[in-house]
């Protein structure tokens, strides 16, 4: 057994893939398996990718039978690996040299994910921008839903404690990290890594920049939050009857935007 997979999901992305690729073989640590699973791409990525890769034993490349959804293909990502603790990273992204190491060293006994803060870039891969939202959160609160992605790039995850949830929703389209945090926080402490591990690539394809997306992503994030509601047993958010909020996503925005949330936002 690995002591680390790096899952990742892939479809029609292989020109962007390459740069993902590089970043992995320039990794501090190196003791870790590649799991891809390809959802039928349409545009010869799997071929492409097998022929990248076949020399590296470290790499795992699966295809789906039929094109099945990120849930699906995020799930089964998975379910092929074998390592103590896991991350994802989206094909069309990278990671910084060092961070498999700084997370594997930041996972303790008393946490079950890492995350870190991460750099927005542009559609090359140079960064921007800090994403700035990121920061530490308050463990065990029960209102806690991520909605401003506090929790985000580069997460790292025990198995142990995903064995714990009901794990990837197969049926999500968009979403499904998502729904996976607030999964995971419900087994354990997270711990912050102030320092940037992930570069997150902005381009025309993305789903912040495809309305088609958004509102597909909108329609997921309101399923997500309701089944949280549903498995910690909440009816009603700040005095208002679940049934009676048509948003959840804005209405949570709306309520955790108070000027306390800010400052600790803008000063952590």
């Amino acid at each position: 057994m690995k002591k680390f997979s790096v899952l990742i999901a892939h479809y029609n992305n292989f020109e962007y893939f390459k740069d993902c690729y590089q970043s992995l073989l320039k990794q501090t640590f190196q003791d870790f398996e590649v799991v891809i699973v390809d959802d039928c791409s349409t545009d010869n990525s799997f071929e492409n990718i097998a022929l990248l890769t076949k020399n590296d034993s470290r790499v795992k490349l699966f295809k789906n039978e039929t094109n099945s959804g990120v849930g699906y293909t995020k799930r089964k990502c998975i379910d092929m690996s074998s390592g103590e603790i896991c991350g994802f990273v989206d094909p069309d992204d990278a990671l910084v040299e060092n961070a498999i190491e700084t997370s594997l060293k930041t996972h303790t006994v008393n946490n079950v994910v890492t995350y870190s803060s991460f750099l927005l870039c542009d559609k090359n891969l140079q960064p921007q921008r800090t994403f700035a939202h990121s920061r530490a959160i308050k463990n065990g609160d029960k209102i806690f839903f991520n909605i401003f992605l506090e929790a985000n790039h580069f997460l790292t995850f025990k198995r142990s404690a995903y064995n714990k949830t009901s794990g990837i929703n197969l049926e999500l389209t968009s979403a499904v990290d998502q729904d996976l945090y607030l999964k995971l926080y419900e087994t354990g402490n997270f711990t912050f890594i102030k320092e940037p591990l992930y570069l997150y690539r902005l381009h025309a394809n993305g789903i912040s920049q495809d309305l088609s997306k958004k509102i597909k992503l909108n329609k997921n994030w309101q399923k997500v939050i309701l089944d949280t509601l549903e498995r910690r047993k909440i009816d009603k958010l700040y005095g208002k009857n679940i049934k009676e909020i048509p948003s959840l996503p804005e209405f949570l925005k709306t309520k955790q935007n108070n000027i306390i949330a800010k400052l600790l936002r803008k000063f952590s």
